[in-house]
């Protein structure tokens, strides 16, 4: 049995008890793939009533995401943004995602006093006080929660685009790069919603340039 963080409230508490009054987690998912946008979800937490079971969403199954999803959207503030296809291939994969994450602020209905970011670096667009914290969707509760959502959102993104786009299994593999996908590159060809900077997608059009 290895030990493993489980997520918890102690970020937020303690910076409720130096003053902050709405804390906001904040994640992004859909950094990995070939195509479609990076989504980034921002939550901020109602303490009286955080659903049981929030975790880094990739430790959870499908299932139980969309049964958390469903209470975080009815009884927290939840703001879910994108940088497109087109803004990641401009600015690059960690400044597009950096774009979402400030996006996904700024929608949240309630104004975020603190925000505690998933990962080593903080938007530097970002104008509220913040953290940073390494593997923060498995150690806190606010973090999770935005990855949930993320998750979520983003793969439903991808399930609508596979519909307009079938054979590259985006219904299953949500624009990553399996062996199906990249074959589908090759039988099939570069769609608008891949992304041209990322090496995969860039040597096929560079082939069919040539």
């Amino acid at each position: 049995m290895t030990d493993r963080p489980v997520p918890d409230f102690t970020h937020e508490t303690a910076l409720f008890a130096e003053g902050y009054a709405h804390v906001a987690g904040v994640d992004e998912v859909g950094r990995g793939p070939l195509a479609g946008p990076v989504t980034a979800a921002a939550v901020i937490l109602d303490p009286a009533r955080i659903p049981a079971g929030i975790d880094d969403s990739k430790r959870l199954t499908e299932r139980r995401r969309e049964e958390i999803y469903e209470q975080l959207c009815a009884e927290h503030w939840v703001s879910v943004a994108q940088a497109s296809v087109a803004e990641i291939d401009e600015i690059n994969i960690l400044q597009a995602s950096h774009l979402a994450m400030c996006r996904a602020i700024e929608g949240l209905a309630r104004k975020a006093d603190f925000v505690l970011v998933d990962g080593n670096r903080i938007p530097k667009a970002l104008t509220l006080p913040a953290r940073a914290i390494v593997k923060g969707d498995a150690r806190v509760l606010s973090i999770g929660a935005a990855s949930i959502v993320a998750k979520i959102a983003r793969d439903q993104v991808m399930r609508d685009l596979a519909q307009h786009y079938p054979g590259y299994g985006w219904e299953r593999n949500a624009g990553y790069p399996t062996p199906t996908h990249k074959q589908a590159l090759q039988d099939l060809g570069v769609t608008p919603h891949h992304r041209r900077s990322f090496a995969p997608v860039r040597s096929i059009l560079c082939r069919e340039q040539n």
